[in-house]
């Protein structure tokens, strides 16, 4: 279901302020259709997997790590690191290598700085494909530290247990200053316990058995979640309000919905509420899935709304929509 894995043919790091240095790659054909991939977390880093959802005949694929993120320097940094700037650095990105327009797929966070781009430059977006819609709202977060603790009991116990009682109602607020530490111990504790509830929500409900990190893995793990904590505490410097007046000013634009019908880490209500909110998008459910982007339902539709964006720059007909 995924294209051949494939190497980029370009990569280089981009200067955007303050001491930030965002990596990007380039892959597939160099005058082809130009298309932006946003990664998730707040804080994960693309891989090379995330090249293939993408026909490397047809498309001009960019990815590049956000802010503190992957192999953007410095690793894992706070400071000036938050959702305006990142607008500006996907904008930088794009002037830099000289696209006009380009379709932006995101996915999980990436939906949401995706959608909070294009609602600010939509002249240079040609179309959204949105999956695993999150609306960083207190909804949102209460959902995936509280309410959905009754779907994986053992990993949410064990990250209660790694964190103290009176914090366990403001529990954002404890990872960031958690994540912040200068105690190595903390630090790890803190990384592992959130880690393995993640993955117990997002691998849902096929989660495999998750295996202890591997030296070369802690440094970005600790990154990664001390990027997403600080996005996290500050509701990703947005809150749901601002993301659907964003979602909003999208009308006119080709914008597709994907999510997983069974996802526990974004609720299928959102993709529903912001599909709802946009009049013209289209939405598919991709059914039995999760929030893995690699469930074969996922990447059937994923691939589906890319190739129909390739064919007629538009999803009016994409086979995979329901609504």
């Amino acid at each position: 279901m995924l294209h051949a894995p494939i190497e980029p043919y370009d990569t280089g790091w981009l200067e955007v302020g303050h001491g930030h240095r965002v990596y990007y790659e380039q892959c597939g054909n160099p005058d082809g259709q130009p298309a932006l991939y946003l990664h998730g977390g707040p804080g994960s880093g693309c891989s090379p997997r995330q090249r293939r959802f993408f026909d490397p005949l047809r498309h001009r694929v960019v990815l590049f790590d956000q802010r503190g993120c992957g192999r953007s320097t410095p690793t894992g940094e706070v400071a000036h690191n938050h959702t305006d700037a990142l607008v500006g650095d996907i904008e930088s990105l794009r002037r830099h290598l000289g696209i006009e327009r380009w379709l932006v797929f995101g996915g999980s966070w990436g939906s949401t700085l995706a959608a909070v781009w294009a609602a600010r430059h939509r002249d240079a977006c040609s179309g959204l494909i949105l999956r695993g819609m999150f609306l960083a709202g207190r909804a949102d977060l209460d959902w995936f530290f509280h309410g959905a603790a009754a779907l994986a009991p053992e990993a949410h116990a064990a990250l209660m247990q790694a964190v103290p009682a009176r914090w366990r109602d403001r529990i954002v607020m404890w990872l960031d200053r958690a994540m912040s530490s200068n105690d190595p111990t903390r630090v790890d504790a803190a990384v592992i316990a959130w880690r393995a509830y993640e993955h117990a929500l997002g691998g849902w409900p096929d989660s495999a058995p998750l295996a202890p990190p591997t030296a070369d893995e802690w440094p970005l793990l600790r990154a990664r979640y001390r990027v997403q904590a600080h996005y996290l505490a500050q509701r990703c410097f947005l809150g749901e309000a601002k993301v659907l007046d964003a979602i909003a000013r999208l009308h006119g634009l080709p914008v597709a919905f994907v999510h997983g019908s069974h996802d526990l880490v974004c609720r299928p209500q959102n993709a529903w509420r912001a599909h709802e909110t946009l009049r013209g998008s289209r939405l598919a459910w991709a059914h039995g899935a999760g929030h893995d982007p690699f469930h074969p339902a996922s990447l059937k539709l994923l691939r589906s709304a890319i190739d129909a964006h390739a064919r007629d720059g538009h999803f009016d007909n994409w086979p995979g929509a329901c609504a």
